[in-house]
């Protein structure tokens, strides 16, 4: 190492003067976050082993109904090099073959890559399909600001996908509840003629022909 403060080139770090004062350069954000439209966001759900983030990608503001997203960004590939369960499997049809999108990382994709999965018609807000070879998402109703978007295959992609049109989350822990039986209900007899009405204010108002010997 050169020190100025010397005028020597020694081995290692100079002994009177220290160490260099390192400066790093500043940290470029990936590809796929630099892609994030600025009504959205990303947030850390969970910390893994190695830390490994999940990420969830969650309105600032409301999303309309019928917002269109897209085209989705990656490799194609005849296989999957990444596979996340909480992500969506997806492939496109060019040139007659069937191809994977793949995302490897996130230097290769754009941010319609951290979407997750829904697991129910309820938290499902996005809409996959496929158009002219590429993959789109497109809102299925309006998105609330801090609502997570969650996406599942639309019907027609779902067969070309050969998965079901509709996620459902099997709830093997919830069980009907047996009809409640209704209990008969007593009715309300004048103690003069003896007639009976449904209702005290019925009763009340009951012009009885034998009122004065009451």
């Amino acid at each position: 190492l050169g020190c100025e403060d010397c005028g020597k080139s020694l081995i290692g770090e100079c002994k009177l003067h220290g160490p260099l004062i390192k400066a790093k350069d500043r940290v470029i954000p990936s590809r796929a976050r630099l892609t994030l439209p600025h009504y959205l966001t990303l947030r850390v759900l969970e910390l893994r082993a190695g830390n490994q983030q999940i990420l969830g990608v969650f309105a600032k503001k409301v999303i309309q109904k019928r917002t269109q997203f897209g085209p989705y960004v990656g490799q194609l590939s005849t296989k999957l090099t990444r596979y996340d369960e909480s992500r969506l499997v997806l492939q496109v049809l060019k040139d007659g073959g069937k191809y994977f999108l793949d995302t490897p990382n996130e230097d290769c994709g754009n941010w319609m890559m951290f979407v997750r999965l829904a697991r129910n018609q309820e938290e499902q807000t996005l809409v996959a399909y496929q158009h002219c070879g590429e993959v789109y998402f497109t809102t299925v109703k309006p998105i609330e600001p801090h609502t997570e978007l969650k996406v599942w295959y639309a019907a027609d992609y779902a067969k070309f996908m050969e998965a079901s049109a509709v996620f459902i989350k099997e709830e093997t822990d919830v069980c009907p509840l047996p009809p409640v039986a209704k209990e008969p209900v007593d009715p309300w007899i004048c103690s003069s003629c003896r007639s009976a009405f449904a209702t005290f204010a019925l009763l009340e108002s009951h012009q009885c022909i034998n009122k004065d010997r009451v």
